[in-house]
Formats: structure tokens, sequence, C-alpha cells
């Protein structure tokens, strides 16, 4: 449905992330995956949903000067909230199980961004979903971290994978933003840049 409206436009998904991939395939869109490497770095001022804009914004700018009329660029990024902190990709078993302990028997946010780049624009939207964990045993963590090398997760974990699914108790707001991308937003913002 949204394929006819985009259908002059040009959609560039900046993006190695499989789950993003899926994503766009199963909401039936055209797109093109490009990749350039950046350096995911923030000021250190920034808080909340301000980290994931600025990365979003800022995993755009090495296409800015190669984009045409009709493309539109998509870059995304998410965070996990827990405790006034960001929480990224882990670096080793012992950061990703320090991450997962301090959820336990908690509620964190997932906070995901996406920024939507033309030649004559740029707007970023976000998303937020609260999700409670049980209390997790020391055993449950690292039988997960063992078994799903959760290094490539902001958070360290996948609400798809195992510890989701014995793990979580709540969720507030969209699974699929907890996944890694708020698709209901991705849709309806695509819709507001092409529709009129």
């Amino acid at each position: 449905m949204l394929n006819d409206l985009l259908k002059n436009h040009n959609i560039i998904l900046a993006s190695g992330s499989p789950r993003r991939q899926q994503f766009f395939k199963e909401l039936g869109l055209d797109f093109e995956v490009r990749l350039k490497p950046v350096k995911e770095e923030y000021p250190k001022r920034l808080q909340h949903f301000e980290i994931s804009d600025y990365l979003s914004q800022l995993k755009a700018l090495p296409f800015k000067e190669e984009l045409k009329d009709n493309d539109i660029l998509i870059t995304s990024d998410t965070i996990v909230w827990h405790n006034n902190t960001a929480l990224g990709k882990p670096n080793s078993d012992a950061e990703a199980f320090s991450m997962i302990q301090s959820m336990s028997n908690a509620t964190h946010e997932v906070i995901t961004s996406i920024c939507f780049t033309t030649p004559t624009l740029q707007k970023t939207v976000n998303a937020i979903t609260k999700v409670t964990f049980k209390s997790l045993t020391n055993d449950e963590i690292n039988y997960y971290i063992n078994t799903c090398k959760p290094f490539d997760k902001a958070g360290a974990y996948g609400i798809q994978e195992w510890i989701g699914q014995v793990g979580i108790t709540k969720i507030e707001g969209s699974y699929f933003n907890v996944v890694g991308l708020p698709t209901h937003l991705l849709y309806k913002t695509l819709y507001s840049l092409v529709e009129n």
C-alpha cells in the first residue's frame, strides 16, 4: 500500500541489522541497503531519547552529499535506558552480565530513534517502550549469554530470544521497537513525507 505512494522515491536503509532489514521486507517496502562506517559517540550531556536521536542523525551525515532528489535515507539507533544510564552494546561477557543483572527484577526503557533524510529536509522521531524483567538468576543470565551471544544488541538482550521468553513479565508500548524498529512509526512517518 505504502509502496504505491513511494514509487517515485528511492528508499535507502543505512543499517546492517538483519532485524531491521526484515522489518522493511515485511512492510512490503522496496529499498536498498547502503552502509558507511560511523563512530557512534555522543556528547555526555545528552540524556534519554536525545542520545538515540543524535546517533540516528549522526549516521545520516556521511550520506548527505550523495542523496538525490527522490532519495529518502533512513537511519536508526536503539538504546536501553536504565537507572539514568544508556546501555549500549556490551563488549564482553562480564559487561553483558552486568547489564542484564542490573535490569533483573526491574523496569527499563528501550528507545529507538528513526531519522529520515532527504536533500531538503531531515525529520527524527522516536518511540519508547517500558520492559519489565522478573528476578533473573545468575545461572539464567549466564546461560543466555553463552547460548545467544547478545553482543550486537543494546542492553545485551533480544526480546525475541530465550531471555525474553522466560524473563519478561510486562511490556508497555511497541514490541517491535524493542526488537529494533518501531514499525508503526516508520510507516506513519514515511506516509506523512510522501502523501502531499
